[in-house]
């Protein structure tokens, strides 16, 4: 074989060898592009996963709080009518109470009366210690400040002996349960 036969012979061989390493390098980028796409894929489903993760954690954690307030709102509310139960059956006892405290201000002066007066007195006594006993207090305003959450204004009078705003009487008297005011006390109040 000639020396130029050789040397195009080589050649063609390196150039052989050459395509296949371009066409070999092709094919390496080729693959890389594939699974540069897969790893672009699988970054934006781990991104979307961890966003409905985090939906999720915020969710419960909400429906959590939810649950926590709704069991402390119920456990008030249980508290609440605990506490004030007696409240309706307190309110109906205190026309009774108005009633034996009306007989004892309308009492005569002879002696049968005023036994039956004392008797009333003992009778009615002991009903107001029996409500205090389940937490039904008497408001007795006079000579206190008028107090609106407390006290109901039914009329105003002069009175140069006391300031503004006292409590001169007591028509009706108030109570409250728990701290809580049941019924008004009803009184005149001075206004100077």
């Amino acid at each position: 074989m000639s020396k130029k036969h050789h040397k195009e012979s080589t050649n063609e061989i390196e150039l052989e060898q050459g395509e296949d390493q371009i066409e070999s390098v092709s094919q390496m980028i080729d693959e890389v592009l594939v699974l540069k796409k897969e790893n672009n894929e699988l970054q934006t489903t781990i991104a979307n996963m961890q966003e409905t993760v985090a939906t999720a954690d915020d969710k419960v954690l909400r429906a959590h709080a939810e649950m926590e307030n709704i069991r402390r709102r119920a456990q008030k509310d249980v508290e609440n009518a605990h506490k004030f139960a007696l409240e309706r059956f307190a309110n109906a006892l205190l026309p009774v109470l108005d009633s034996l405290e009306k007989a004892v201000e309308v009492s005569g002066e002879s002696d049968e009366v005023k036994v039956m007066a004392q008797g009333v007195t003992l009778t009615m006594k002991m009903l107001v210690d029996t409500l205090e006993k389940f937490g039904v207090i008497q408001i007795d305003p006079i000579g206190e400040v008028f107090d609106p959450n407390k006290h109901e204004a039914m009329a105003m009078s002069p009175n140069p002996e006391m300031d503004d705003n006292m409590v001169m009487n007591v028509f009706q008297k108030g109570y409250e349960l728990n701290n809580r005011v049941i019924r008004p006390a009803r009184v005149l109040v001075v206004k100077n």
